[in-house]
């Protein structure tokens, strides 16, 4: 590990700290548009908005006191711009909205255009620049017969080019598919839709398609060719290697991805080994299995149906015989993460761009909801492919798995990939005493009272140092004295010694 669970701060002190590469700020005239301040006071007085909150990525701080008088200078209403977000600064704030009554949020920059439910939110993701003829020319090059099936995906920082690039290519490419923005909730809205919510505008696209044809995944649409699959489809991805590209090349696994960065004018074919990448997830499904203690951690506050998955995860992991907590930490780091030695492994509830966690550092792995549920329910099998959205995983979702039948209760014996020993799966689908009314007896059973133990008291239990001893009643009481004075790496009376 890089980094020290404890240090007299030394390290601290002398370290240099980088510092992020921020645009200047935008000019007074292109305002306006950049930032889509008539949109915006549209969606703010038709919602009769008094509060907002402007929550603004860290490239776009510059500009936030701007857009804010602006904003409030057209509607009246009272702004608010968020600080540090809670998790992560792609998904919606409304906890700290929520801090300073915030009736509705703008959010600006990226973002992972996860769904949120208990405020009005709008998108307005910018505009960062791009040579659109030699985005074309990228494409050409790496598409040179006109008959290709290619989706062409972005990061919605580009989604400003996307009519442009499509009346470029459509006239030579026939079967070229572009995505369309299609942020889940019935609240929110995104550029050149602020008059109606996404559910209203999917209707009126395309309205001979049917949901088949459909395919919508991280708030982007696209209709499939009659006759065609995703498998016979090749993509083009506009924007920057990071979290946004692994998501979509994790999902889309059985796709060959070119790439083309608006900041370097590359292209490149993504020769990244999705099979390595799912063979080191598999790896950390295997340690799931082989665990005992699971810790929940909350990366999400403002997801839809975060609470849902977390009670899904709680009855998953509890049937499959394993013991779960849940830690609600903030951002994530080593030193949070390594005071609970007693967790064999971390699932982490957050949004799919935060879900793919570095966990190389850890003391302990960090597994997403998706593969804990591989390694807990018996009917779902590994088959390369890869959920990132733990809302599909919820009931009469698209990649829901029903749990195990009721009679299938038992021990199934298999041998473990990591550690070669042989590992007990087993699955209770009866009521555990937990669940039971505090009013309902229940025979006691010597067996089961020895049997059924703490799993963290047990950890403690067997350690050699479990705190400082609290001699209750062998202390006498005494008054209160003056202690030292300094630090605990050297007081005052020890001297220089």
């Amino acid at each position: 590990m890089t980094t020290a669970f404890s240090s007299d701060g030394a390290q601290a002190i002398q370290r240099t700290l980088g510092t992020l590469a921020t645009a200047g700020s935008t000019g007074v005239e292109a305002l306006d548009e950049v930032y889509r301040i008539e949109e915006t006071c549209t969606f703010i007085l038709q919602n009769e908005l008094h509060k907002v909150a402007l929550q603004f990525s860290d490239d776009l701080l510059v500009d936030s006191a701007a857009v804010a008088a602006k904003l409030e200078k057209n509607t009246g209403a009272k702004m608010y711009i968020l600080g540090d977000t809670s998790y992560g600064s792609c998904c919606v704030d409304e906890v700290a909205a929520e801090h300073v009554g915030a009736e509705g949020i703008i959010h600006y920059g990226r973002a992972c255009l996860s769904p949120s439910r208990r405020l009005p939110v709008m998108h307005v993701f910018g505009r960062k620049a791009v040579d659109l003829e030699r985005c074309a020319e990228s494409f050409r090059e790496h598409y040179p017969d006109t008959q290709s099936h290619v989706i062409i995906l972005y990061d919605v920082v580009y989604f400003f080019i996307m009519g442009s690039l499509q009346h470029i290519l459509e006239s030579e490419y026939a079967n070229v598919v572009m995505s369309q923005i299609s942020a889940d909730g019935t609240q929110c809205y995104s550029p050149r839709q602020t008059d109606k919510p996404h559910e209203e505008a999917q209707a009126e696209t395309n309205p001979n398609q049917t949901d088949a044809q459909f395919v919508r995944k991280f708030g982007r649409q696209f209709a499939l060719r009659e006759g065609c699959s995703l498998e016979d489809y090749r993509i083009f991805y506009i924007g920057q290697e990071g979290v946004t590209l692994t998501n979509f090349m994790m999902t889309f696994n059985q796709c060959s991805f070119y790439t083309f960065d608006p900041e370097t004018s590359a292209g490149r074919l993504e020769s990244v080994n999705i099979n390595k990448a799912l063979m080191k997830r598999y790896y950390l499904i295997e340690r799931a299995k082989d665990s005992k203690v699971v810790g929940i951690l909350v990366g999400t506050l403002g997801v839809a149906d975060y609470l849902s998955i977390i009670d899904h995860l709680k009855d998953l992991i509890k049937k499959a015989g394993k013991k779960s907590y849940v830690f609600v930490m903030g951002k994530l780091n080593v030193p949070k993460l390594a005071n609970f030695l007693e967790i064999d492994i971390y699932v982490l509830v957050a949004c799919p761009e935060n879900s793919f966690l570095d966990c190389s550092e850890f003391y302990r792995p960090v597994v997403t909801p998706f593969e804990m549920e591989v390694a807990c329910n018996k009917n779902r099998e590994w088959t390369g492919e890869y959920v990132t959205s733990f809302r599909d995983l919820l009931p009469g979702a698209c990649s829901h798995v029903e749990f195990p039948n009721p009679g299938a209760d038992g021990d199934d014996t298999d041998v473990s990939l990591i550690t070669g020993a042989l590992r007990s799966s087993y699955w209770n689908n009866s009521e555990s005493q937990d669940n039971l009314p505090s009013s309902s007896l229940v025979q006691r059973n010597p067996t089961l009272t020895v049997a059924q133990t703490n799993p963290a008291a047990s950890f403690l239990a067997s350690r050699s140092w479990q705190g400082l001893e609290q001699k209750l009643g062998e202390t006498p009481v005494t008054k209160a004295v003056e202690g030292r004075r300094g630090i605990a790496i050297a007081y005052e009376e020890e001297g220089n010694s």
